[in-house]
């Protein structure tokens, strides 16, 4: 089979297409055929070496992926030949045609998904699940600024929150993106590239600030963002690129909480949670996953810049 492989850690380029032996499940594993597999950040600092954990050389890159079952291990009770999943994890990687991953690492995709859209759920979704209501505790009657909403995750965020029945203030930089924000829902959408909008959030909530912060640039915005958040505050930090110069004051002042969090820290009872609440967003039609670039998985590395520049708007997906 055809698959991404990484022999060295360094610049999107290490990522090549090879020929490769196509893997076997036995066990709780199920192999399943890609038909589309999703590009997020954290792969992009996975691969350069400046993500926490290092991978084992050589490696297939990701985790998020949807497709159709093609084989099972001899102790698998979920998922039957032909089942339409998506993945949540993946042990050979999902920059591939296939892939092996754990039944418990697998989601049903309903039948109204299509494969594209599937395999920008987990990740994004998943992710802005947990920093919205399992982190920040958000709930209906509240008011949320999502900093970056027109990406994967600022997308998801828009869609849970306005079901949950949050007023959503989301920012973007450009024109596209901005539009697309608005059409998922936000109340107001404001350009994240003038700081300006701080101001204009505070006129916004009549001066008392937003309830609740899910920041995907926090080495841009985390110290700003105590100016737009009211007293009793809550940040939830998804996204970081690097270190900024920041007065713990900021904090204290507003008696906030910031949560940081990284979705694989999640305990079990939380990803089943996560799991269910997808399931039913997904089939009721709330959430739906906006897939803005498709590209030939070898394109990987030029995905890979893409998703870093922030020229997509929603999710980029490679196609086998």
């Amino acid at each position: 089979m055809k698959a991404i492989v990484v022999r060295e850690l360094g610049a999107p380029e290490v990522m090549k297409i090879e020929d490769v032996q196509m893997p076997q499940p036995s066990g709780n594993q199920v192999l399943v055929k890609i038909h589309a597999a999703g590009v997020n950040p954290v792969e992009t600092y996975i691969r350069s070496g400046s993500y926490a954990g290092k991978p084992d050389l050589p490696y297939t890159p990701g985790k998020d992926a949807a497709g159709a079952v093609e084989s099972i291990g001899e102790s698998v009770t979920n998922f039957n030949v032909g089942d339409r999943v998506f993945t949540t994890n993946s042990i050979t990687g999902t920059y591939a045609e296939y892939t092996i991953s754990d039944e418990k690492d697998l989601g049903r995709l309903p039948d109204n998904v299509g494969f594209e859209q599937g395999a920008g759920i987990w990740t994004p979704y998943a992710t802005s699940y947990r920093a919205l209501f399992q982190k920040a505790r958000a709930k209906s009657g509240e008011t949320v600024l999502i900093h970056g909403a027109s990406g994967g995750v600022g997308i998801a965020t828009v869609q849970w929150a306005k079901n949950a029945g949050l007023k959503v203030i989301g920012t973007a930089s450009s024109a596209d993106g901005k539009q697309l924000v608005k059409e998922q829902g936000a109340d107001h959408v404001l350009d994240h590239s003038d700081d300006s909008h701080f101001a204009e959030i505070k006129d916004l909530t009549g001066g008392k600030g937003v309830d609740v912060i899910i920041e995907m640039a926090a080495h841009i915005n985390l110290q700003k963002d105590f100016d737009a958040l009211r007293i009793f505050g809550r940040i939830t930090v998804v996204g970081n690129r690097g270190s900024l110069d920041f007065n713990p004051r900021a904090i204290m002042g507003k008696d906030a909480i910031v949560y940081g969090m990284s979705l694989y820290n999640a305990p079990r009872e939380a990803f089943d949670e996560i799991h269910s609440s997808i399931y039913e967003g997904l089939s009721r039609g709330y959430l739906n996953p906006i897939v803005s670039r498709r590209l030939p998985l070898a394109d990987a590395a030029n995905a890979h810049q893409e998703v870093i520049e922030e020229k997509a708007l929603g999710k980029i997906v490679l196609v086998p």
